[in-house]
């Protein structure tokens, strides 16, 4: 997965121009609906000119006019309505102006391993990869999936898992699906954790590994290099501390581990692996 990041940042990067791009023509195919705040100015009457909140009902309320339906409805087409209204009783080919200023009623949330994880507006048909884009990208946290929550009409919910590599590496389309309204995109945290082989080996010094993905006493000794010349395979000691904080010393033979006589062993965070120097 780290050595993934930099890809990760090049697709980040596409995206989130291609963002950019798509989202003005979005925006002005966006339906109004309840919690949407609007701002709304009239030429020459400056009594309309406010900024209003979308009603549960879908509804605004203004002077003169009373309440105007507006739910399902584009800024261009309240534009008109208000303007149909306003023409027959107050102004003469009135010049009317509606600016969505927030998209309340359409929103998905993003929370875990993003760089700005909070409350996004839905403009227009947004995929996965969007919303991503929006809250900052993946951080270097971020586990091996992103989990989107979908809740129903009936109330009941679906949880969608999505693999990070297939979406971003593999470039699967079927994977950067639509998102909807109130849909939950949650990134979980995968820590990063260091692992300790020091001694005769090529590479001596800390792994850094994801939590979930420690390695075995092999794999960490291949992480770092492998053996070197004068490595002691019979005489290999692992440091660990345990629930109680105290240390205790773990002593392996990893030539019974190459020859399948003993199993491998699965190292903890913060272990400690030394590989001690041969004298003979």
């Amino acid at each position: 997965m780290k050595n993934n990041i930099f890809i990760y940042i090049g697709i980040f990067l596409f995206v989130f121009s291609s963002t950019l791009y798509t989202q003005d023509s979005e925006s002005a195919d966006y339906r109004i609906g309840p919690k949407d705040i609007l701002e709304i100015s009239v030429f020459g009457l400056d009594e309309l000119n406010r900024t209003v909140r979308v009603s549960e009902e879908g509804k605004i309320t203004l002077p003169l006019l009373g309440e105007v339906e507006v739910q399902g409805l584009t800024a261009a087409q309240v534009e008109n309505k208000l303007g149909e209204f306003l023409e027959k009783d107050y102004l003469q080919d009135p010049q009317v102006t509606v600016f969505i200023r927030e998209h309340l009623s359409k929103i998905v949330y993003v929370d875990g391993a993003v760089r700005s994880p909070g409350t996004y507006e839905l403009i227009g048909q947004q995929r996965l990869m969007h919303i991503i884009t929006k809250a900052g990208g993946l951080s270097a946290e971020a586990g091996d999936d992103i989990n989107v929550i979908r809740t129903y009409p009936d109330g009941t919910t679906d949880t969608l898992r999505i693999s990070i590599d297939e979406l971003y590496l593999d470039g699967d389309a079927d994977l950067n699906i639509p998102l909807e309204p109130n849909d939950s995109v949650h990134v979980p945290i995968d820590k990063v954790i260091n692992v300790y082989v020091m001694g005769e080996v090529r590479s001596p010094g800390a792994l850094e590994v994801k939590r979930s993905n420690i390695p075995t006493l092999l794999q960490a000794i291949s992480q770092a290099g492998g053996f070197a010349e004068r490595a002691s395979k019979g005489g290999v000691k692992i440091k660990r501390v345990d629930e109680n904080g105290k240390e205790i010393i773990i002593k392996v033979n990893v030539k019974d581990i190459e020859k399948g006589k003993k199993d491998d062993i699965q190292l903890k965070e913060n272990d400690v692996v030394i590989v001690p120097e041969s004298f003979f």
